[in-house]
This record gives C-alpha cells, sequence and structure tokens, in this order.
C-alpha cells in the first residue's frame, strides 16, 4: 500500500479528509476537481463564482483543463450590471463568460 493511501485511510479514520477514495484511487481536492463538482451541482459557473466560492482565480484554466479530458463544457455570454452609471443615470452592462456544463443523455 502507498504512503498517500495509507495517510488518507488514517485522516479518514481520524474523520478527517484528505480527498475522496474512489476505487483504491485518492482523488484531491483541487481547482479541477472541485469545479466539476460545482458544474455538476449548479450547471453553470462563472468567473466571480469560481473566485467567491471556490477561491479560483483562473477559472478559465480550469475549464480549458476540463475540456482536454473530454467533457462538453460550453461558453456562453452573460449580462451583468456594474458599478458604473451611464449618462442618462442607468447601470451599465458587461458581458462575462458563464461556463456550462452539458449532460450527456443515453
Amino acid at each position: 500500500m502507498g504512503k498517500m493511501k495509507e495517510k488518507a485511510i488514517k485522516l479518514r479514520n481520524e474523520g478527517k479528509a484528505l480527498g475522496k477514495v474512489v476505487q483504491s484511487k485518492i482523488v484531491r481536492n483541487t481547482h479541477k476537481t472541485r469545479v466539476l463538482e460545482y458544474l455538476k451541482r449548479y450547471g453553470s459557473i462563472t468567473s466571480l463564482e469560481a473566485i467567491r466560492d471556490l477561491g479560483n482565480t483562473r477559472v478559465s484554466d480550469t475549464i480549458f483543463r476540463l475540456r482536454n479530458e473530454g467533457y462538453d463544457i460550453v461558453t456562453e455570454d452573460c449580462q451583468v450590471k456594474t458599478r458604473w452609471l451611464d449618462s442618462n443615470g442607468k447601470r451599465k452592462v458587461s458581458i462575462i463568460a458563464k461556463y456550462v456544463l452539458k449532460i450527456k443523455e443515453d
């Protein structure tokens, strides 16, 4: 048994978590795994949500890596109001990326 697996089992028995143990393989809690779990749970993520909820400041890189692993993630434009006002006193709008996980239906 490898040292990491032994450590994971010891921490699990002590009630602490190192990551998920899946079929004798430790799945670490990384940006990639956190973003993937977030997408599976909520369906989409923006950079602001990634920073605020996951501490990931480079979600586009994480999405790039997940796409390279075969996950079907599409980018949609999303309008958000800014704190800036236009000449009419209305809040200006910015376009940001929203990443959406497409679930394959059988």
